[in-house]
């Protein structure tokens, strides 16, 4: 079992600059690819980014590409999303999910991910 926890979220202006956190609790975090979700009120959920089990192989929504950045610490079981020049339209709760099959290839936006953690909401102001 993988527990995700997210962390990092709160208000900002636009323009401005906000790191998300997600700790996984499982010792097996480093099998796993990781993803970026978000969901705005009355709007579906959306792939944000993706990264692979090592952080070598990394994708970006065209919404946020050149503007996101995620990464991953395997020692500190934990994902990264670093959010630059944000936006109102970026205002959302933001998910991260972790693949259940190891070492997943391919397109990562795509896969199907079975662990989820409990969001943090993004707010940006203009």
């Amino acid at each position: 079992q993988v527990q995700l926890v997210e962390s990092g979220g709160g208000l900002v202006q636009a323009g401005g600059s906000l790191r998300l956190s997600c700790a996984a609790s499982g010792r097996t975090f480093d099998r796993y690819a990781m993803a970026w979700f978000r969901q705005a009120p009355g709007k579906e959920r959306e792939s944000v980014a993706a990264i692979n089990y090592s952080g070598v192989d990394t994708y970006y929504s065209n919404s946020v590409n050149g503007r996101f950045t995620i990464s991953r610490d395997n020692a500190k079981n934990t994902v990264y999303l670093q959010m630059n020049s944000l936006k109102p339209e970026d205002t959302a709760v933001y998910y991260c999910a972790a693949d259940g099959r190891p070492f997943t290839l391919g397109n990562l936006l795509s896969s199907k991910y079975t662990y989820w953690g409990q969001g943090t909401q993004v707010t940006v102001s203009s």
